[in-house]
């Protein structure tokens, strides 16, 4: 046989109906004792449990694809014992297409008692898919094991799976005869004269004594395997424009004549349905019904049965994503008034509302959002997102933002200015109803606040943070009046986007906001972001000039140096001290000249060590030209949530998120963290332990493999944590120059050029641990490996409880120009969201990150090598 050539057929091209023979039941039918009888008399009236000669049994077939059925149900002829089995022969045939299955079709059978005066009773039941997992469809001869006294299962996943024989000798049979069949084993005539009879013979002794119900059934047994495919659309070739001169005159005959061209097709036209988009009037009048205003009295004392408690917990607990059906709909929203009290039901109410009727959007807004109980920061965060664009909703998020301190926005602020996006189309988007209303009720509560402070306000003007405000875009140039930090990284996140092409316009506004604000209530805060201005501009500017010349490294570091160490340019002393636009908590005083020098990069980037105002220690920084920061600053900026996250949970896992900023689309700082890659550590040292062990020795702990202890606990923790949180971020490229290690002991990732499962390998393992971590902490089966693992489960659960607020923030940055998410924005939220296993249980979750963390070693060792 030709290995190198393989026969099939595609599904697609089998324009035959599914068809099947159903042959006989075997096995040993259920035994009712006396005992049984009498606890439950009713049992007597079902033939089954009556005497053998009156047992009366058929069969229904149905035939489902993704919880829904392809075809009415069929049922066979009932069939009485015949020699002791039930018999019936009969050919099943379903008005569906062979060609028109989808892959995940599905058989169940179902074996029924209806002999006797009680309505049927399942005999047993279990569902076959029709293709393997290797795609081809099923055929020959079929030995079902029924799940007794149960129906067939036909949804995903199915309580009655298909289950294949656990009788070793016939299992080994099976693959035997299936061998043979496909022409594997070669025919002996003389042998097989023998031997066929005597496994049919085989077969059938299993079928009548087996313990389990066994349901014999014949499939169509084709010649050649019958594999899943979908059918390749035709090409169908460009055609020449009516008004372009090349048409030919044999091509304007055949129109001339009425002839239509052969790529010309019907199916290439639709006929567009005038009332397609119109409301569903049926649809429309059960809403009413359902949602009358009538019975809003009634709601606001209805409460929730167990069941129906159960029902809207399970439906709190859905991810951000999940789009609520009708029926979850109503029913959030009939117990709305009983939700109120739960704070996590906000964003499920929300979505719950139909927002085009006026008076559900009139209670939603001016009713029930003001008596609700005060939601987390997460839940606000959902409501400025993109997909909550009603205007008092959004009003309603800023009011609940104005309790969030400083340090809370900050930490939320990257996100923040990109729901100003979201902002401005739902301002333009609203009625000048809708805005009066918002605006009235800024109004009142102003009023209110002022009545409040009548004191202070006459002894000075009220600030704007004073005055609650229902516009995002105030609230945050009102709090960067107050924190240098906050203002200072509004600044420049605002100054990037100004460089956006169809959002620059939008941020030019919100930069001359900000800068009227700064102008009158914190001119000092003013002046020292336009002095950033000007020095950020001037590193950038002389940096690009220093990349693109052709100078050699040396040549180019001494000129680095002789501008640096120039008077004019005003960059060795800096009098007053300037706040660090990278760290805004950082007033910096000068440069170090001497310490100064360019990386061997293709980018050539500046190292540059400032001198902080303490006269003591110094602040290092990359700066970098002609490279989109934005990327790495989002990392980052979810590097340090994850790690507040779990600080809150008092769990310290030692990440180092350091920091990032992108002073335009492709000039921006980085922080520079002393330490050397892993390449370097293992080609000085031989090993990581015996880098650590260089930096902080212990000869007397031979526990601690002579590393100080504290130092192997922290590269322990800070392995876990980068472990997680690279994995829920799917960050890829990993490789050994990227992989840092400090000399305390703590390991960091940088340069995340690819996220969101994104990698220029392929096949890259979903957990990065390379060989040499592992190595470090005394091999897999030390107790320092066993405490890694132990960390990465328990930072996995920590953060996937804090998965909607993860969500939220990424969802607020798929109008970002970050590549990763530009390229696939609506996935991007989804394949974080996969990776926290939202849809199954802790226990479930934690074990499957478990799993993929004992497979990752031997694809990491490979992966990393690359």
């Amino acid at each position: 046989m030709d290995r190198d050539f393989y026969s099939f057929v595609a599904a697609c091209d089998v324009h035959e109906p599914v068809s099947l023979r159903i042959v006989r039941l075997g096995g040993r039918l259920d035994v009712c004792t006396p005992s049984k009888l009498w606890d439950e008399p009713g049992l007597r009236f079902h033939s089954i449990h009556a005497t053998a000669s009156s047992t009366s049994l058929c069969v229904r077939c149905e035939l489902y694809a993704d919880n829904k059925a392809l075809a009415p149900p069929i049922y066979t002829s009932l069939s009485s014992p015949s020699n002791g089995a039930h018999v019936w022969g009969e050919w099943i045939t379903f008005a569906y297409r062979i060609c028109d299955l989808p892959l995940t079709a599905q058989l169940a059978f179902t074996v029924l008692d209806v002999a006797g005066i009680a309505s049927e009773t399942e005999v047993g039941g279990m569902t076959l898919p029709l293709f393997g997992k290797r795609g081809a469809l099923r055929r020959g001869t079929k030995r079902l094991r029924l799940w007794r006294r149960v129906a067939a299962d036909p949804h995903a996943p199915s309580t009655t799976p298909y289950r294949h024989d656990d009788v070793p000798s016939i299992a080994r049979l099976d693959k035997l005869f299936k061998r043979y069949q496909r022409g594997i084993t070669p025919p002996v005539e003389w042998l097989d004269a023998h031997t066929l009879p005597l496994i049919e013979k085989t077969y059938e002794n299993h079928v009548d004594t087996s313990a389990d119900l066994l349901l014999i059934v014949d499939l169509p047994a084709y010649e050649l395997p019958v594999v899943y495919g979908e059918p390749e659309l035709p090409i169908v070739p460009s055609h020449t424009s009516s008004t372009s001169a090349s048409v030919s005159a044999d091509a304007e005959h055949n129109v001339a004549a009425g002839i239509r061209p052969a790529w010309l097709r019907p199916s290439l036209f639709t006929h567009s349905d005038p009332e397609g988009m119109c409301e569903n009037l049926v649809e429309s009048k059960h809403r009413r019904l359902v949602r009358g205003q009538r019975s809003a009295t009634l709601d606001r004392e209805r409460k929730p049965t167990a069941s129906v408690r159960d029902t809207l917990r399970s439906i709190l607990l859905y991810p951000p994503t999940r789009v609520l059906t009708t029926e979850e709909m109503d029913l959030v929203w009939a117990f709305r008034f009983y939700l109120t009290r739960d704070p996590a039901a906000l964003t499920k109410f929300v979505k719950s509302v139909v927002w085009t009727d006026a008076q559900e959007a009139s209670q939603a807004t001016e009713e029930l959002l003001p008596i609700w109980a005060e939601p987390q920061i997460a839940d606000t965060l959902e409501l400025l997102g993109p997909s909550f664009l009603h205007l008092q909703v959004r009003a309603y998020a800023v009011r609940q933002l104005h309790r969030a301190s400083n340090e809370q926005l900050a930490l939320y602020l990257l996100q923040l200015v990109q729901a100003l996006k979201f902002e401005e189309y739902s301002w333009h988007a609203a009625s000048e109803t809708q805005r009066a209303a918002v605006l009235q009720q800024q109004q009142q509560e102003q009023e209110h606040v002022i009545q409040d402070s009548a004191i202070e306000t006459r002894r000075r003007p009220p600030m704007p943070s004073s005055e609650p405000s229902v516009r995002l875009v105030d609230l945050l140039c009102s709090r960067s009046t107050q924190s240098t930090a906050l203002g200072t990284r509004f600044y420049w996140y605002v100054a990037v986007e100004r460089c956006d092409s169809q959002y620059g316009e939008l941020f030019a506004r919100v930069e001359q906001q900000l800068h009227a604000a700064l102008e009158a209530h914190n001119a000092p805060l003013l002046t020292m972001l336009e002095r950033q201005r000007h020095f950020v501009q001037m590193l950038a500017t002389k940096n690009a000039e220093l990349r693109v010349s052709r100078d050699t490294r040396p040549k180019k570091i001494e000129k680095l140096r002789a501008l640096l160490a120039d008077r004019k340019a005003g960059l060795r002393t800096l009098d007053p001290p300037l706040s660090l636009p990278l760290d805004p908590d950082v007033c910096i005083t000068g440069i170090a000249v001497e310490n100064s020098t360019v990386f061997k990069s293709n980018l050539f980037p500046w190292r540059l060590e400032f001198r902080v105002d303490d006269d003591i220690s110094t602040y290092t920084v990359i700066v970098k030209n002609g490279d989109d920061l934005r990327q790495d600053q989002l990392v980052l900026q979810l590097f340090a949530l994850m790690d507040s996250l779990l600080r809150d949970e008092h769990l310290d896992v030692c990440i180092t998120p350091y920091h990032v900023l992108a002073t335009s689309p492709h000039d921006g700082l980085v922080q520079f963290i002393p330490s050397m890659s892993v390449a370097e550590a293992v080609a000085k040292h031989g090993d990581l332990l015996g880098y650590l062990r260089s930096k902080h020795p212990d000869y007397r702990n031979a526990t601690t493999f002579d590393v100080l202890p504290q130092v192997l606990d922290t590269f322990v923790r800070s392995c876990a944590g980068y472990c997680v949180i690279t994995y829920l971020l799917g960050v890829g490229d990993r490789h050994l120059d990227n992989l840092m290690l400090a000399t305390d002991g703590h390991f960091f990732h940088v340069d995340f050029s690819y996220i969101l499962g994104r990698d220029p390998k392929p096949f890259p393992p979903p957990v990065k641990v390379c060989k040499e971590m592992v190595d470090a902490m005394g091999g897999a089966s030390s107790v320092y490996y066993m405490r890694f693992k132990k960390l990465c489960h328990i930072t996995f659960a920590c953060l996937r409880k804090n998965a909607n607020l993860i969500l939220n923030l990424v969802s607020l940055m798929v109008e970002a120009n970050i590549p990763d998410i530009r390229a696939e924005p609506d996935k991007a939220v989804l394949k974080v969201q996969e990776k926290f296993l939202l849809d199954v249980s802790e226990e479930q979750a934690v074990a499957h990150f478990e799993s993929l963390l004992s497979d990752t070693s031997y694809l990491s060792t490979q992966y990393f090598r690359q």
